[in-house]
């Protein structure tokens, strides 16, 4: 097994990186605070990237994407997590891999122009009363006149407020017990459906996470996004490469990020006439980071190099969601003692690093809800989640 990047892969992670040190470094702190990035600005940035060929990379060729294998595009989502949230989905797209599941006609006007950054999506799960508990939601889409009627309600919607349209999924038979949810395409602007506030959260400035009403919002055959009774499929799915790349990905690169600052104020920082880096406690807590990001790196790498060979990996992609989100948690926690005051200072980005890490232990399936879906596939006899001898 030949774990060493190909010069290809060097020059993609040298690609991003310069980027985001020129591009987006020098635009965070305005975000955070005033918590918006501009039109313009974003436009710019966008612009730059496609350059680069760094926009919707993980979406083939034939569509104008980036075309990137699963694990190349797992070491490009690394690298995007050097920076903040919005400033990713501005430089790099957002785009879901969800609407390849589109008629020719729905790529057409939906897939092909999000690739080019000409509009913007977002998907719509999210519920009051179904969060990690996608099954259970309750919008539901009545049939009516050869389409369907939209009621209910959805909330933690990134990027709400930016995006023109929404994946929707909706209950369409409820007498089901299965087949019951259906994904429909939602353009803002449709009668009836309203965006409401912008949530306040505790980090991830500068993107939205909206609350959404659909009120009799009429919508079409056009508008159904797969077969009908097949979106609670295509919602695993594309949450399942959601939790790979930005939450796995992106953890490990904010992480790798984070311990370099940290060897760096280590080595600089004075105390008792000592770099703070010399004293034993200072290194454990490096030397912990270090390990636990390198670790999580490789498991990264063997997930994603077993999806391309195309194995199903829903119980490893959960195992990687809980790993890499708690121990991104575990790497800022100690930057924060290692800065010490200073860490905790809005002067620096460390607080702020420790804020935006809180969440992703939490969205896409809470840390406990993927510890139960890893358990399910061990006792169904997955043993290659654990030995990869068996």
């Amino acid at each position: 097994m030949d774990l060493t990047l190909s010069e290809e892969q060097r020059l993609l992670v040298s690609t991003i990186r310069t980027f985001i040190r020129r591009e987006l470094k020098p635009l965070e702190q305005d975000i955070e605070e005033t918590g918006m990035l501009a039109d313009t600005v974003a436009a710019d940035i966008r612009k730059k990237s496609q350059l680069l060929g760094l926009y919707a990379v993980n979406i083939p060729l034939e569509y104008g994407g980036g075309g990137l294998s699963v694990l190349n595009w797992m070491i490009a989502e690394e690298q995007f997590g050097r920076t903040s949230d919005i400033l990713i989905r501005r430089a790099f797209g957002n785009v879901y891999e969800i609407l390849l599941e589109g008629s020719a006609e729905q790529k057409h006007s939906y897939l092909l122009p999000a690739v080019r950054g000409e509009r913007t999506f977002s998907v719509a799960f999210t519920e009051p009363e179904a969060g990690s508990d996608a099954a259970a939601i309750t919008t539901r889409a009545t049939r009516s006149d050869g389409g369907w009627v939209l009621n209910g309600a959805k909330h933690f919607i990134s990027d709400g407020e930016y995006s023109d349209f929404f994946v929707v999924t909706a209950v369409t038979d409820s007498t089901a017990t299965a087949q019951r949810i259906s994904t429909f395409i939602v353009e803002k602007g449709m009668l009836g459906f309203s965006v409401g506030r912008d949530q306040p959260m505790m980090g991830l400035r500068g993107t939205s996470h909206v609350e959404m009403r659909f009120e009799d919002v009429h919508l079409g055959p056009q508008h159904l996004l797969g077969q009908e009774g097949q979106g609670l499929k295509l919602a695993y799915s594309t949450l399942g490469r959601v939790r790979l790349a930005q939450v796995a990905a992106r953890a490990i690169g904010k992480a790798t990020m984070v311990m370099g600052m940290s060897l760096e104020y280590a080595q600089q920082r004075r105390q008792f006439g000592s770099a703070i880096g010399d004293f034993q406690m200072i290194q454990q807590m490096l030397a912990d980071s270090a390990m636990e990001i390198n670790a999580c790196r490789l498991a990264l790498w063997q997930i994603a190099s077993r999806i391309d060979a195309g194995e199903e990996m829903r119980g490893g992609i959960s195992m990687l969601k809980v790993q890499t989100s708690e121990m991104l948690g575990r790497v800022v926690d100690r930057a924060v003692q290692i800065f010490g005051g200073a860490g905790y200072c809005r002067d620096l980005p460390i607080e702020r690093y420790f804020r935006d890490a809180r969440i992703s232990r939490i969205y896409d399936g809470s840390s406990e809800i993927h510890r139960m879906v890893l358990a399910k596939q061990l006792m169904k006899g997955d043993v290659s989640l654990y030995d990869c001898y068996g």
